[in-house]
């Protein structure tokens, strides 16, 4: 088996039927590969949803993980694959008809461990007007060139479409269970530690032409989403300072810059967008500061 297309899933079958007929539609042979589709313990009609494409098509298979997280999601998709790729894709996105086929050229070069695709957004609502395009990329928006091209050391694939040869992801020990979405928590960054270990040795390529159109839901086009995604996210990074006087100086700064910020804000409340970006800068900070004191707490 030359490509596993692994579909992580958690309570989104209202989307993962068109996620998965995207991929049964490849221009690549279905002989060639399999789609693997990993349940992480959903409580809708996933389940139901999937069986009868099983039983249809013989290059579908549907696995249950009770593990919660998408990173235990992940890593069993990784167990269970017997392809030499892995292209993962999001439960909530639609590959083009050509996908496989300009992902596995990328893998030609024995050097490439890691391929990303460009990422469309599909907006449920209009984009909101409060949202400065900076922060375009927390939906899960990628477009990085125009062309094939190697990504350069400030930039990774997005998890809604990355591929991997399976046995460099062994070899790295896969994804850290201790990042990546729970349930509803908006923890992240279980990506871009992986590919940065991957990075010291092998080439993390893009390309434009394997791309997908990833579902952006009404639910997070709104103020309160994105500024949780913010606190999570420093959440995450605080996760990954692995150095205690590194999170220590981590912690001090973010004090520092969360009295800064309350006092910037006031002076800007009337521009909406920079009102906004300041906001998002004191969640992020707050997350920082919370998860550090908590988890000083329960030792």
């Amino acid at each position: 088996m030359k490509v596993t297309v692994a579909i992580c899933t958690f309570n989104r079958a209202e989307y993962l039927e068109k996620t998965i007929n995207s991929v049964l539609v490849q221009s690549y042979p279905d002989t060639e590969y399999e789609i693997l589709i990993i349940d992480n313990n959903s409580t809708d009609h996933t389940a139901q949803l999937v069986m009868p494409i099983v039983e249809k098509e013989h290059h579908v298979r549907y696995v249950l993980e009770v593990n919660k997280g998408l990173s235990y999601a992940r890593n069993r998709a990784i167990a269970e694959a017997k392809g030499e790729f892995i292209l993962f894709l999001d439960d909530d996105a639609t590959a083009c008809q050509d996908w496989i086929r300009h992902i596995l050229d990328c893998f030609q070069d024995e050097k490439v461990a890691c391929v990303g695709g460009k990422i469309n957004p599909v907006w449920e609502k209009s984009v909101p007007t409060w949202l400065p395009e900076r922060y375009y990329s927390l939906y899960t928006i990628l477009d990085y060139s125009d062309k094939v091209t190697e990504m350069d050391h400030n930039s990774i694939p997005f998890g809604a479409n990355v591929a991997f040869r399976k046995d460099v992801l062994k070899k790295y020990g896969c994804f850290r269970t201790d990042l990546g979405r729970v349930g509803n928590n908006l923890l992240s960054g279980e990506e871009s530690e992986l590919i940065r270990k991957i990075r010291k040795d092998y080439i993390i390529m893009y390309t434009p032409y394997a791309f997908v159109n990833h579902t952006i839901a009404s639910n997070r086009i709104n103020k309160k989403w994105f500024l949780r995604r913010l606190y999570w996210q420093g959440v995450s990074d605080v996760i990954r300072v692995e150095k205690k006087l590194k999170r220590l100086k981590f912690f001090i700064g973010s004090n520092i810059r969360i009295v800064f910020y309350l006092v910037y804000i006031l002076f800007n409340l009337s521009e909406k967008k920079k009102a906004i970006h300041i906001l998002a800068k004191l969640m992020y900070r707050l997350g920082v500061v919370r998860y550090t004191l908590t988890s000083v707490m329960k030792r």
